[in-house]
């Protein structure tokens, strides 16, 4: 699965589709993996928190708006959300990806293009930003801005996550960008601990094994993906799936 990482919360429009996670994953269970969707209501913050603080000598003030999906805060507490956004640039992209013909600089643009496509729509509502004036050359007009005191942590997983968080800077005004490494298959005997105070991942194909073993390690997790296929096989491949997105990114 190729996926990165973006630190804060988010939340998305009413015409995205949102799923969560309502039944149990038992993996010693021999019969195919049934899950239950659920299709939730749109959230919104009415009240979104608001900070002053010190600006230039010009305004003694100006405020930093921190909007923050607090609207059916249990659910998302308590749940993994999955959101396809319905956007036809994403279906558009997506199906570039799943083509096997499709040449590796013609894939590494379609996945950078899905992954600024999909975090536009995971960055919509919970970017914070700050408020001010400014002198335009008519008159003084209004303004808001990106707060860059904030910056996004974008955490592409090597390797195809890099092709997908190529575009975060084109979207998102203030980024920092680290590399999480990956290993298909870890040890069994060693255990990993990833700890990220409030995150959700980004992904340009996702299936449900995947989703459900996320949803019961991280609850509350949020998934933006281009599309969710039906299984896995016994590689661990996603099916339809694009195949291996690191190797069909960079050649190799």
């Amino acid at each position: 699965m190729a996926a990165c990482c973006i630190k804060f919360s988010v939340r998305c429009p009413s015409d995205t589709r949102r799923f969560a996670f309502a039944s149990p994953f038992h993996p010693q269970n021999p019969s195919p993996l049934r899950l239950n969707f659920i299709l939730l209501p749109a959230f919104s913050s009415p009240n979104p928190k608001k900070i002053s603080y010190s600006s230039a000598p010009r305004r003694s003030f100006v405020t930093v708006k921190s909007h923050m999906a607090t609207g059916e805060k249990p659910i998302s507490e308590e749940r993994m959300l999955v959101y396809v956004p319905p956007h036809p640039l994403i279906k558009h992209w997506v199906s570039v990806l799943r083509n096997e013909q499709t040449p590796s600089p013609i894939f590494r643009n379609a996945m950078a293009e899905l992954g600024r496509l999909l975090m536009y729509e995971a960055s919509r509502d919970w970017l914070p930003t700050v408020v001010g004036e400014i002198q335009t050359p008519m008159d003084i007009a209004s303004v808001e801005f990106i707060d860059p005191r904030e910056p996004v942590a974008v955490v592409p997983i090597l390797r195809a996550g890099l092709a997908l968080a190529e575009l975060a800077s084109s979207i998102l005004p203030a980024t920092k960008t680290y590399h999480l490494g990956y290993q298909k298959n870890f040890p069994k005997a060693h255990e990993y601990l990833l700890l990220i105070p409030c995150w959700q991942q980004i992904s340009a194909v996702a299936a449900p094994p995947a989703l459900q073993k996320l949803s019961e390690n991280f609850p509350g997790l949020q998934v933006y993906t281009g599309i969710i296929d039906p299984t896995v096989n016994d590689k661990g491949f996603i099916i339809p799936g694009l195949g291996d997105a690191g190797d069909r990114s960079f050649g190799t």
